[in-house]
């Protein structure tokens, strides 16, 4: 397994405080360089981004959708999406699902949680991936919000797939 790629502690792309606009500078805290203002003593800890998304499967066939922006745009993943701040993952994957499918799921489980570094600093995605497994409770399939299109595939049909989630998520289903 390839080992993942450092996230900078400190980015330069943050460059004034956000409590008093003081210009911040690069200092040890926590054993670590990080921006800090010298005024106000702000840290900026660079938090990850959280994504969710839903292994929906029904009759042998998994839910996928085709991305209609990048990364790896025209590529078929899970449903996803990013957890906004104060929001439960759970009910995040719950969101993107009907925002993307159109369809209404409930959680059933957790498949895995994944690691993402990104390919670059300051790249888009989510460095922390949350799988769950989802039963489709009602609703009728059609593409929307960042999806180009939806469907439901066997292992034996599968389209050009994105994400390493996604991959992971067909191995499983080929193993149920």
């Amino acid at each position: 397994m390839p080992q993942p790629t450092a996230v900078n502690p400190a980015p330069d792309s943050y460059v004034y405080c956000p409590r008093c606009a003081t210009p911040l500078v690069t200092q040890p805290v926590m054993d670590k360089p990080r921006r800090v203002c010298p005024a106000c003593r702000f840290v900026h800890f660079t938090d990850p981004k959280v994504g969710v998304g839903v292994m929906v499967v029904v009759d042998g066939r998994i839910l996928l959708v085709r991305r209609a922006m990048n990364p790896e745009k025209g590529k078929w993943s899970i449903p996803a999406g990013f957890v906004d701040s104060g929001e439960d993952p759970k009910e995040t994957a719950v969101r993107e699902a009907a925002e993307e499918t159109g369809l209404r799921v409930t959680i059933s489980g957790l498949v895995d949680v994944y690691f993402n570094p990104p390919a670059e600093p300051g790249a888009p995605g989510a460095s922390i991936f949350i799988l769950y497994k989802a039963e489709w409770v009602d609703g009728i399939l059609r593409a929307g919000d960042d999806a180009a299109a939806a469907a439901f595939f066997g292992p034996d049909e599968l389209p050009e797939l994105a994400f390493a989630s996604t991959k992971d998520a067909i191995q499983r289903l080929r193993l149920m």
